[in-house]
């Protein structure tokens, strides 16, 4: 056939195609530039394990030491909150005050400018500092809430070592770590700081007629460095430095306090001082050591496995020069490896994707032509990578999802452009003749079809919120996608198969060539693997085995499919379609199917499938959380925490080969990683967290880590006073508990008397399904009340302030200087020994001297004289939203029960439910997000019809034959229906 080629005139072209063929040298050179720079992209391009999420979140921090929930709500998070709420912007203000410290989180509406969200917050708690305390130890703190800036890795330092030599090697890490350019920060868990303690006897104080304030004024003056200038010394200028600053803390007892009359007060005489750690806050241990822990967090933008290689480095170089050889390190929670497996993942996606393809279009074109529907999916992809950089995209989850998912789709406009063109070469057409016409015929079909796909993705790049902020990138990636394959298949491939297109008759097969050419493949793979090139090499014996197999097994298999089964096929197909088409048959087939739409409809009515706002996830790890009343101390929350480990390692022991560590902590930063509010929480004493890690995915032989959190889950119940429970890494952003109901009102024992009817009625109900209700509302935290009668005080001369300020650094402590050793800096903290400190009497019996404003004289006056102490209760925590107090009833819900199921059961259960005036409860967390999800999905399905339906009507310019394709549309969900009730899946709101 190839010898008789007709010269036909090529009344249809598409331009963009016949420039490309007509200009092949050039876009030979542009395939070539586009798998270069293609590959260059994709090795320098970020890869991380979740998408940058950039949502306009501002928090705002402030401590103010040695004041209650109730003190820190009114003295600093109202003032703020009354000035943030004055900014237009705002979409919800989430604020929580606990002990010393006032927690606020800003959301800001979608289309808000992270930057300009920023400024604004600054701006008005700038507005609100007049109001607030004059003695804040800092100004608020105020940053964007960057939920890309986690944890890549924990470095777990233990051994036989004390705390302090644990800490100078972590420090070392810390400040060789910092220096990479990939991370963020460096944080060290386990290990309290230091500081220099004046433990002061206030009996030796009292009859020395000294107060706190000698002994800081003494401190300060002594411990000073100043500059005095120049000095010219011989035609030399020298800096002049008077240099006080003590070098050592024990120089601190040498202070002279007072100096009256020849009588030395040596600051000895009247305290002890220390150089010690402070009060314990943390405790960290692994498999039940106490380690010393390093978490490196990654700078937001960056590579991530870059970031780990480095971290990996510094540690290994530490390992060798500077750590004893008997320090124990280990590694946890290392997020490069599940990046890794998920860019190997796409890697091996793609090369089976070329390889089937190129299989299943071998049977059809032939080995030749397959080939270059085959070099579309690379092409493709390499063209997606530059697009995705140039738009500052890093490989993410997300991103590779996209990918994964396109991979089946992008070869679709290939196979079009080949098989015409193929069609039309068969037919007798010269290559170039064939390439522009079997282009001009289908080119605007295909782009129709490109396009209607890429309307269906389109509404989901503009999904508002954190979610949408998370799911953005898979639309955007299959778009970039697609439309790089539309671009391949209409500039590239044809290019390609106008060269190197042949049919059969064409492709006759020279043995003895093909022989000689698989003895010089094998020969330079195995000169080369000589030389140690191995992958060049086994490159060339790959070549060989293609070879070899396309003569032996491709090109038969090939000619027996198209001679032999294709025409059956197709025979069959064609009776089909004619008995679909004969006589009455068309109606009945149509009938037919409008009545298995409808049966399909009314199945998912009556048995409706469960709805699941993310899908169900295996678990990475599992934390178990521990929480005991408010006040507890660190000590007992730390014995009960050892007692769980010891459980749940006894637990999790069947299971050891999958089981990559056991960290347990208690105090500081045990919060719930998935709540927002729980960022920068000051001390927790009566909190822990147990975290189980597990070995990645294809390490566990098939066990489901979902069936080891039930286990620990059952195994670790009933402790009463003691609330324990368990749950599971999130997959995407932070959204709060399945079942969350938050209350809302002024009265905190109003909210505190509904919120425990509410979960009386819940329990009461016996609603299965239900992990353990709890409240976010932390009552009968243990308080002590000084009242100070300021009839009396005054009578003394006493302020209401002066008698605060004496029990404030009695009790808390005055921080009155500072000791440098090196780099660090150490707090001078100023207070009463601890064994007056803690004892009620010593406390209200000491004394405050001052000097008598009318006599002149020392006076001193016991602060009982004017102030009665009283034993109390309050509240450990105040949390409001949008300016109101708020508690929230939480909950997990049970593997095996369906989150939205059990909320309905509580909505209709709490119909009924009666509220006072002025307070109201409505449902938050996963289900708010759940239906905000579904409302914009809902938008956005509509819109994408609509678009798609444009798009068809332009294509036809008529209606009737649109309306034919969105019929076969709406009858394809009678499989989607069918499906999921047959194989009993569940409906996912998110993937």
């Amino acid at each position: 056939m190839s010898d008789n080629k007709k010269d036909f005139k090529v009344d249809k072209e598409f331009g963009l195609t016949t420039l490309a063929i007509t200009n092949r040298t050039t876009v030979g050179f542009l395939a070539f530039l586009i798998a270069v720079m293609g590959i260059l992209t994709y090795i320098n391009l970020p890869k991380d394990s979740y998408p940058e999420i950039k949502q306009p979140i501002v928090y705002i921090g402030t401590p103010y030491p040695g004041n209650s929930p109730i003190d820190m709500e009114n003295l600093v998070t109202r003032e703020i909150e009354k000035e943030i709420n004055t900014i237009s912007e705002v979409d919800n203000i989430k604020s929580t005050s606990v002990q010393d410290y006032s927690t606020i989180i800003v959301e800001f509406n979608t289309d808000t400018k992270v930057e300009d969200a920023l400024t604004k917050v600054k701006d008005a708690v700038d507005r609100a500092k007049p109001e607030l305390p004059d003695d804040l130890p800092s100004d608020p703190n105020v940053f964007e809430l960057n939920f890309s800036e986690f944890p890549i890795l924990n470095i777990n330092l233990s051994g036989n070592y004390s705390l302090e030599q644990l800490k100078d090697y972590a420090e070392y890490l810390e400040d060789e770590i910092e220096g990479i350019t990939e991370i963020s920060k460096v944080e060290i868990r386990g290990v309290d700081e230091k500081e220099v303690k004046i433990k002061v006897d206030p009996y030796d104080l009292e009859a020395r007629k000294l107060n706190f304030s000698d002994i800081e004024n003494a401190i300060k003056a002594e411990n000073v460095t100043l500059s005095g200038g120049n000095i010219l010394d011989d035609g030399i200028r020298r800096t002049l430095r008077v240099v006080g600053e003590f070098t050592n803390p024990k120089q601190l007892q040498d202070v002279i306090v007072k100096h009256e009359k020849g009588n030395i007060v040596y600051l000895r005489d009247v305290a002890t001082i220390e150089f010690d750690y402070v009060e314990t806050k943390s405790y960290a241990r692994l498999a039940k050591k106490p380690v010393v822990m390093v978490d490196v967090i990654k700078r937001s933008g960056q590579n991530l496995l870059n970031a780990t290689d480095k971290v990996n480095a510094v540690l290994a170089k530490a390992k060798a020069e500077v750590f004893p050889a008997d320090l124990n390190i280990s590694i946890t929670n290392d997020q490069s490896s599940f990046t890794k497996e998920m860019v190997s993942s796409l890697e091996n996606n793609i090369i089976s994707g070329v390889i089937v393809v190129v299989g299943v279009l071998m049977l059809f074109l032939g080995t030749r032509n397959a080939l270059f529907v085959g070099i579309a999916i690379p092409l493709s992809m390499l063209l997606s990578f530059l697009v995705l950089g140039a738009m500052g995209y890093t490989i993410n989850m997300m991103v590779l999802f996209g990918m994964i998912m396109a991979l089946g789709m992008l070869v679709d406009n290939g196979i079009v452009v080949v098989e015409n063109v193929y069609r039309l070469y068969e037919e007798g057409y010269d290559l170039l003749s064939a390439a522009k016409l079997g282009v001009g015929e289908i080119a605007w079909p295909i782009i129709a079809s490109t396009a209607t796909t890429l309307a269906a993705f389109l509404p989901l790049a503009m999904w508002p919120g954190i979610m949408g902020e998370f799911m953005k990138y898979l639309p955007i990636t299959l778009i970039v996608v697609l439309s790089s394959s539309l671009f391949v298949g209409l500039v590239i491939v044809p290019v390609i198969a106008s060269i190197s297109m042949k049919h059969e008759s064409d492709s006759v097969i020279d043995k003895k060539k093909m022989w000689k050419r698989v003895a010089i493949y094998i020969g330079l793979g195995a000169l080369i693997i000589l030389l140690q090139v191995y992958w060049i090499g086994n490159i060339f014996i790959a070549l060989a085995l293609l070879t070899l197999l396309n003569v032996y097994v491709f090109v038969p298999a090939s000619h027996k499919f198209q001679h032999s089964y294709l025409p059956r096929l197709e025979s069959s197909y064609s009776r089909l379609v004619e008995f679909a088409l004969r006589g009455k048959n068309p109606r009945r087939f149509f009938g037919g199917a409008v009545a298995l739409l409808f049966i399909s409809i009314a199945l998912m009515v009556v048995f409706p499938p469960k709805v699941l706002y993310f899908p169900v996830n295996v678990p990475k790890y599992i934390n178990v959380f521990i929480e005991y009343p408010v006040g507890t101390d660190i000590e007992e929350t730390d014995r009960f925490t050892r007692m769980i480990e010891d459980k749940v390692i006894e637990l999790v022991k069947p299971y050891d080969k999958i089981v990559e560590s056991v960290i347990g902590n208690v105090g500081q930063g045990t919060g719930d990683p998935n709540d927002p509010s729980n960022i920068g929480q000051a001390d927790t004493p009566n909190k822990a967290r147990i975290t189980v890690n597990f070995v990645d995915f294809k390490y566990r032989d098939g066990i489901d880590t979902n069936t080891i959190l039930d286990e620990v889950r059952n195994g670790i119940q009933g402790y009463p006073g003691v609330t324990v429970t368990v749950d599971k890494n999130a997959d995407g952003p932070p959204t709060g508990k399945p079942i969350q109901i938050e209350l809302s009102g002024d009265d905190y024992l109003t909210l505190t008397k509904v919120a425990e009817d509410m979960k009386k009625t819940i329990n009461e109900s016996g609603i299965p399904g239900i992990e353990k209700l709890k409240t976010d509302l932390e009552t009968g935290k243990p308080e002590l009340i000084v009242n100070i009668d300021r009839e009396k005080a005054r009578r003394f001369g006493l302020s209401t302030y002066s008698v605060a300020n004496e029990v404030r650094t009695s009790l808390f402590g005055k921080e009155i200087s500072k000791y440098k050793q090196g780099e660090d800096d150490y707090k001078i903290q100023l207070r009463l020994d601890d064994k007056y400190r803690y004892d009620i009497d010593a406390l209200m019996n000491k004394s405050i001297t001052f000097r008598d404003q009318t006599s002149g004289r020392i006076a001193q006056v016991p602060i009982s004289s004017v102030a009665k102490a009283e034993l109390t209760s309050t509240y450990g925590s105040v949390k409001r939203k949008d300016l109101k107090r708020m508690i929230t009833i939480t909950s997990n819900v049970l593997s095996g029960y369906n989150a939205t199921e059990i909320n309905d059961q509580i909505k209709l259960l709490l119909v009924d439910f009666k509220m006072p005036p002025g307070y109201a409860f409505k449902f938050g967390g996963e289900q708010e997000k759940q239906a905000e999800e579904f409302s914009f999905l809902g938008g956005a399905l509509l819109l994408a019809v609509f678009l798609i339906f444009l798009i068809i009507v332009a294509q036809f310019n008529k209606i009737t034959a649109p309306l034919i394709i969105m019929t076969s549309v709406v009858f394809s969900t009678i499989g989607v229906f069918l499906g999921l009730l047959i194989f009993r899946m569940d409906f996912v709101v998110i993937m």
